[in-house]
Order: C-alpha cells, then structure tokens, then sequence
C-alpha cells in the first residue's frame, strides 16, 4: 500500500533558513513541501487551499501574524536572529514545537514525526470519542453514569449480587500481554486500583483466553488444573470460580471472574449462560473503559511532551519562560532573591567532530542528568538551544548561585562521560545574574544578563563562572 504524503506549508522569508528547508524536502517521498512568500491574506489562502498536516513559520515575525489554535494543524517555529523574541513569540502563542538556529536535520525529522502523531493521535481522539458517547449503551442498571470505571463498577457490583458470590472482578487482557493481566474493577472495594496479575498463578484464566470459551472450577482444592496454586489460594478461601471471556471485535479483551467461598455454592448452568449472555453485551463498555484508560495515558504522554526536551529529559525552553514569569513576579511581590544561571559545554563542536553525533546526544544526556541531580526540586533546569541550558534559582542569592555553579563545574569535570576517551576532559562555563542587580528590571533582562556573563566566560577562556556586572555590558 503506498504511504500517503504529508503536505507541510512553509512560511519562511531567511534565505538561510530556506535553504536548509529545500535541502531537508528535496527528493523526500513522506512529505510534500509548500513554500508560500506574500501577505497575511496569501497566507491564509494558502491555509485554506492546502489543508497541510504540518505548518512550519519562522518566528517571531511570521508567527505573530496567526494563531496555531486557528490553523488546523499542528506549529513548528523556526527561530533565528533574534533568539529572545522568537522565543517569546513561541510561548505567547503556545505553538506546539520550535526549532533554534543553528538548524539540523534530525531535530526538524523529530519535530515533524511528533507534530504528524500528535494531529493523527487527536483525530483518533475525536473519532473515538463520537464511538464511545455510541457505545456507552448498557443495561438499565448502569444507565445512570457515563464514567466507563463508574460503569464497570456497577457492572461487577450487579453481578456479584444477583450471583450472590463473594468477589466478582473484571480483569483486562491487553493484546500484547502473554504473561499478565490487570483488575481493573471488584465488587468489594470500589477504590480499587489497576493491579497487575501475574498469569502464571491465574491458570484458570489463562485456559478461559486459551479456549476462548467459559472455565469452571467447582473445587478449586481439588480441580487438577489448580494444582500448582493450591497453597496460594487455600489461605483465600476460594473454592468454586468462575471465568468467563470478554469478546469485542473477536478478541479477547478481559475475562469476568467470579469466585465464591462455600463448597456447597456451585455456578449452574443457568447461572453459567446469564453470565456469558451479560458478559458478551458488555464487552462494548468494557472496550470503553479499556480506552478511556488508555486515552488517560496517551494525554499525560502529550502533556509531559509538552514540556519535557526530547533528548535530554529535562524541561524544554517553552515550560522555562511559563515558570519564569511566575517567579520572577513572586521575587519582586516578596522581595526574593533570584538567580538565573547560563550553562555551555566548552568545545561542543569539537566533541560531535570528534566522536560523532551519537556520542555528542550521549554527553548532552548525561550533562542533563548530572546538573539535575545536583538541584533542588524547586529549582527549574531547562534546555536553552544546542549544548547551552539555564537554570533558575528561586530563593537563591548570588552566593548560593556561586556555590551550585561551582558544584556543577566540579561535578561535570569529574565525570567520566560515556564514549569519550578517558582523560579527554569535558567542562562547562557558566554566566549568573541575580535579581538583586538594579539593572534588571524584567525576566528578559535576567536571562540576557546572565547570557551576557555566559559570553564573558567562554571569552576569557570557558572552564569559567562570571557573574554578571554592569562592567560585562559595556
């Protein structure tokens, strides 16, 4: 089957920037490429007519004329020139991805395959949406909520006391799982949360998902196909069980699992054919409860993306400059200190030269984690660009900032990175500025100062710490 292009409309005016985006299109296969030039009404036009998967617009200056939240399709911003403001621009207008010169291949090849998942995952969002206010059709007894947990709750709670068992459960048999289960929903604890089972000591519901058809235990002391999980079910007081399969799509989802506690309680066959009847009708809802959860996750996925660098693992510049501002008006409302600190690893270029690109991703990684490692939870450490980060200091004067800057030197220069040579010793130069410079008057200026004290370091020889004077700016 051939693979559909994407269509990406570009919007970009540098001819440097245009020049590594035709380099990156050229030939591709995956993407079809549309570079418009003209006005905001051009542009829009073009907006309509294209109806791309992906837009790309450099910021500030195309970016301020739109509002991704009306363009159908997810932002990338290109930033060159002016660093600050594009950044700014991004933050403001809550574009989904950005770029930071100087530009690469493989960051723009990430970005793209992110912004395509992302506009696919919210369309299977919508469609699957519209299916489960459809299928969220069950029983009178569990009409009166549209939670699907709630509903399989009820689901369980109904069943265990129109069977009168000790324990009904609803447990989830993912696709991809051989080995384990999941207790997504029991009669008697309505707070219960997903608990893993281990399918080895569940051999009656794995022949139940086997066999696709129900399993009876009438003795679970004495039914050979117990016999390896006796003494874990003895001290239970389990004895006669019921598993029946959860069928959606001819495939099986969950098994309902009934046990009892006496001897005397055997499932009948009456009993045996409701169950399967009840469980074959709510395999729909049991569906939707398995999505709902699964949606859960893949909006936490897009949330924690939208913060988190995706090489590094710490956070990225957009969550840096939304926290910034909140501190930075709390230091000035209580008079707190604050202090920002520039982080650049010395030679960066000479380390991907060196030993390859690879390695370099390896030593921004492990750069990331060890500067982590060394901050407090309530210290916000972000990637700024390449191999440059920053770090915000709530409540920290320019002496602490001093102290952890030197910490980080000490603690960088002693590592051993991975791929690179021992004895080949990588450092950091570090610039700080600190709210208790008359001179900064907003977040901005913190920043650019302590970039300004960042230049001065790497200047004097890098393998420094300069803390910001008005001496550096003149």
């Amino acid at each position: 089957m051939k693979k559909i292009k994407k269509n990406v409309l570009i919007f970009e005016e540098d001819e440097d920037t245009l020049k590594f985006l035709r380099s990156f299109f050229k030939g591709r296969n995956d993407y079809s490429a549309y570079f418009i030039k003209g006005n905001k009404k051009d542009f829009k036009r073009e907006l309509e007519d294209k109806k791309p998967d992906v837009l790309i617009i450099n910021s500030p200056d195309g970016l301020e004329q739109v509002n991704p939240s009306d363009v159908g399709c997810p932002v990338i911003a290109l930033i060159s020139g002016n660093i600050t403001g594009g950044i700014r621009s991004v933050v403001r207008s809550d574009a989904e991805y950005y770029l930071i010169t100087p530009f690469h291949k493989e960051d723009l090849e990430h970005k793209l395959r992110l912004a395509i998942e992302r506009k696919s995952w919210f369309e299977n969002l919508y469609t699957q949406k519209k299916d489960l206010d459809a299928l969220i059709e069950f029983t009178y007894f569990i009409s009166s909520t549209l939670n699907p947990k709630e509903v399989i709750y009820i689901f369980v709670k109904k069943i265990s006391e129109m069977m009168k068992v000790a324990r009904c459960s609803v447990i989830s048999i993912g696709v991809e799982e051989q080995k384990h289960a999941y207790i997504i929903s029991a009669s008697d604890d309505p707070e219960i949360k997903k608990i893993k089972l281990d399918l080895t000591k569940y051999p009656e519901i794995e022949r139940a998902v086997t066999l696709r058809k129900p399993v009876i235990i009438k003795d679970a002391l004495k039914d050979p196909l117990m016999k390896d999980v006796r003494d874990i079910i003895a001290p239970l007081a389990v004895r006669s069980i019921l598993v029946i399969p959860m069928i959606f799509r001819d495939e099986v989802i969950g098994t309902l699992l009934l046990r009892t506690t006496s001897i005397e309680r055997k499932f009948t066959k009456r009993e045996i054919k409701i169950c399967t009847s009840i469980a074959n009708a709510s395999a729909n809802a049991f569906y939707n409860a398995v999505l709902y959860d699964r949606l859960e996750k893949e909006k936490t996925k897009f949330e924690r993306l939208a913060v988190v660098d995706y090489l590094t693992g710490i956070y990225n510049i957009r969550y840096f400059y939304n926290r910034l501002d909140e501190e930075f008006s709390r230091a000035v409302r209580y008079n707190f200190p604050l202090s920002c600190m520039m982080l650049d690893i010395d030679h960066f270029k000479r380390i991907n030269d060196t030993y390859g690109h690879r390695i370099g991703d390896i030593v921004l990684r492990e750069f990331s984690q060890l500067v982590r490692g060394r901050v407090r939870k309530s210290d916000i450490f972000a990637r700024y660009g390449g191999e440059e980060f920053i770090l915000l200091l709530p409540q920290t004067n320019l002496k602490g900032a001093k102290d952890k800057a030197e910490l980080v030197m000490k603690t960088v220069k002693e590592h051993q990175f991975m791929g690179i040579d021992e004895g080949d010793v990588v450092t950091v130069s570090i610039g700080i500025a600190c709210l208790s410079t008359k001179k900064i008057k907003t977040p901005d200026e913190l920043i650019n100062f302590a970039d300004d004290a960042l230049f001065a370091a790497k200047n004097k020889g890098r393998d420094q710490i300069v803390i910001y004077t008005k001496e550096i700016s003149k």
